[in-house]
């Protein structure tokens, strides 16, 4: 297998200094499912665009399909088929006239037209909606046919760029259903970005975990959460970094950090909570809250970052005016 997808120090300084995505570097295999999770305003979207051409980088390269983005951008955009976040179809054609319009964009003929509409159609299963104007369609069904859009020109790579966003739970898993069934049937190498923590455990071969425009974990989900290794018991108390203190002197405590919350990083989790009152009672601590949890994704995430994600964080400008100060020139 080779690399469909490579980036490296791929860097974007928006107007005014603001630094969106800071050198990074990842690969694509062909084949797989490959997923950038973190929150919004981690750089995701911005990477996104400059692999599929829409931004041009401001250092490092990026190459798809084997054709750099900048040099050979005509042939990239042939190669790949993209779902962005926003809607983008015509709401007053049918579904059909949708995937015809796309199709002539493309230079396909009438007969490989007529052929793949209902090749697609029949894959995201609105064979039998294709002739009902767009604009009757629900949400998931739009999504569906952006989907199925995507597909028209025998892409090598789909970019979907937040696939299920403001999509109910059950429409979601629906989703995710199609794209298995991409990545299955058609072979299909697929590229998507997420801030839906079990979007990209139940997806993904592998998955770049984003934050401030950098990769800080790239891994298969399993291995990824083996990185935190046993389970977290997360507290919250009168004093956490007092509590953490001692703890860590525990011999049955792997690893202790303190963010929004304590976690604590330990095996039997169950067997742990009373001997953390007993500490904290010791050392004058009042327990507001204790959870415990196996190891997830989200674990993952703060065990790098010390703080959970969010849908709500700042936009990519905020992250970046507020990380470390950093600018580029």
């Amino acid at each position: 297998m080779g690399f469909v997808v490579e980036a490296r120090n791929l860097t974007k300084v928006y107007e005014g200094g603001v630094l969106a995505v800071d050198h990074m570097n990842f690969e694509v295999e062909e084949g797989e499912v490959f997923g950038f999770l973190g929150p919004n305003g981690a750089g995701k979207t911005t990477t996104i665009k400059i692999l599929v051409t829409l931004l041009k980088p401001t250092e490092g390269e990026a190459k798809v399909c084997g054709y750099d983005v900048m040099k050979k951008a005509h042939e990239v955009r042939k190669s790949i088929g993209i779902v962005f976040q926003d809607p983008a179809l015509d709401t007053e054609l049918t579904g059909r006239e949708n995937l015809d319009y796309h199709a002539r964009l493309y230079g396909l003929s009438s007969d490989v037209r007529r052929r793949r509409i209902e090749e697609v159609l029949e894959l995201v299963e609105l064979t039998d909606r294709a002739d009902d104007l767009v604009k009757k369609y629900s949400g998931g069904m739009r999504r569906r046919l952006e989907i199925a859009r995507g597909l028209m020109h025998y892409p090598k790579v789909l970019f979907l760029d937040e696939p299920t966003l403001g999509l109910d739970a059950q429409t979601r898993r629906a989703i995710w259903q199609y794209i298995r069934k991409l990545n299955k049937e058609e072979g299909m190498t697929i590229f998507l970005t997420t801030h839906y923590i079990e979007e990209a455990d139940k997806l993904c071969d592998r998955v770049a975990i984003i934050d401030h425009g950098r990769t800080i974990a790239l891994d298969k989900p399993s291995n990824l959460k083996d990185v935190v290794g046993r389970d977290v018991i997360y507290v919250r108390s009168s004093n956490d970094l007092r509590l953490a203190e001692n703890l860590k002197s525990e011999g049955w405590v792997s690893e202790v950090k303190v963010g929004e919350e304590l976690a604590i990083y330990t095996s039997f989790s169950e067997k742990r909570i009373p001997l953390i009152f007993k500490v904290a009672q010791e050392v004058g601590v009042e327990i507001e809250s204790i959870k415990m949890k196996k190891p997830s994704l989200e674990d993952v995430y703060i065990y790098y970052t010390g703080r959970k994600m969010r849908d709500d964080e700042a936009g990519p400008v905020e992250h970046v005016r507020m990380l470390r100060g950093r600018r580029l020139s």
